[in-house]
């Protein structure tokens, strides 16, 4: 029995007519088709299923077999692998005919990454930098074509400047990629000396590139034409910058704003202080009221990042760590025993209180 119902593999009733059939095998292989999906395996192996059940089906005597047993025995099929294939009963003008010149070699360059790190504070205000970037260009001696001068391209030999070497297999015409020329249809007799006949040279450009304030770490920044330049003189792609913050001494970022852990004594905590704190360009005064909480966060407004293309700025945020002292002289010994012992009579915070009063309730107490 065959692996799988081709009726089924091309999607049509047993009762479908040649019309029918030709149909959903146009549909099939137009979309399935490798020139249309390439590197996908699947599309490749689903395309020779497709052509599989429509050779069987579209003959009357192998539709008959079929359908009597089940099976026909075929001769070896058409290697599609990475091959352009014309069905010229069905995909006329698809694949653009026999392309006399073949195909053009004129195509746009790849894009190029550049990675780029910065500080938080350049990050911040924005910089104008200059990037090193090695690409392709296109070879001043040949003008990109690849062909020494005086000298030029000729049609290929083997193809006959089609580009496609054609056979029949079958009830297909089967057109490949001709080996020689790569589908371009000519050769180069006398490559260019200066770039070996490729039509592009290596060279490493200096560009000058702008960097916006307020942007953030993987931001992406598109320089359009600074790629690498096209095969056969064609455009050149684009350049993308992308940006990585390091990180920074004191600041951790969130969104537009800057957060900082804030250590403070005791008594500054308890009694309040003014302490100056880190900001991107310096050092601020900052109020701490009395009563800060460990945990609590404090505030100097405006002091963060800037949003992109100056659209308001964030805050520097600053939260409260309360430090103990592991060790105590016999003065701050005795002042703190003091504290607790003019304190012991006096209503407690609301975290103690509150804490005492749960073990009360747990403990029936």
């Amino acid at each position: 029995m065959a692996a799988r119902d081709y009726y089924e593999i091309l999607g049509v009733p047993r009762t479908a007519d040649e019309g029918e059939l030709k149909k959903a095998f146009r549909q099939l292989a137009l979309k399935h088709h490798p020139d249309r999906n390439p590197g996908d395996k699947g599309a490749e192996g689903r395309f020779k299923e497709i052509n599989e059940a429509y050779a069987v089906l579209s003959d009357p005597d192998k539709r008959a077999q079929y359908d009597r047993f089940g099976r026909v025995d075929l001769p070896p099929g058409v290697d599609l692998g990475g091959v352009s294939v014309l069905f010229e009963d069905l995909f006329e003008g698809f694949f653009g005919g026999a392309r006399p010149g073949g195909r053009s070699r004129v195509r746009r360059g790849d894009d190029l990454r550049y990675d780029l790190e910065i500080t938080l504070e350049e990050a911040a205000k924005g910089l104008e930098t200059r990037l090193q970037i090695p690409r392709l260009e296109a070879c001043d001696v040949c003008k990109a074509s690849g062909v020494e001068p005086g000298s030029k391209r000729v049609a290929c030999p083997t193809c006959r400047g089609r580009g496609q070497i054609r056979y029949q297999q079958g009830f297909l015409t089967v057109a490949r990629t001709c080996s020689h020329c790569g589908g371009e249809g000519q050769v180069t007799q006398h490559p260019c000396q200066a770039c070996g006949g490729a039509g592009r040279v290596e060279r490493e450009r200096t560009l000058k590139v702008r960097i916006p304030s307020g942007v953030d770490e993987s931001a992406q920044l598109r320089v359009a034409g600074e790629g690498e330049g096209g095969p056969g003189g064609g455009p050149p792609g684009d350049l993308y910058v992308v940006l990585h913050v390091r990180p920074h001494a004191f600041f951790t970022r969130q969104g537009n704003e800057l957060h900082c852990a804030l250590p403070l004594t005791f008594p500054q905590a308890a009694l309040g202080a003014e302490v100056d704190v880190p900001v991107l360009d310096g050092v601020a005064p900052l109020k701490v009221p009395g009563g800060s909480q460990n945990g609590d966060v404090l505030r100097l407004r405006g002091k963060g990042m800037p949003g992109l293309h100056g659209r308001g700025r964030g805050d520097a945020c600053y939260t409260v760590v309360v430090e103990v002292p592991r060790t105590l002289t016999g003065k701050q010994r005795d002042l703190l025993e003091e504290f607790q012992r003019v304190s012991s009579g006096e209503e407690q915070g609301p975290l103690v209180g509150g804490f005492l009063e749960s073990l009360k309730k747990l403990f029936g107490g």
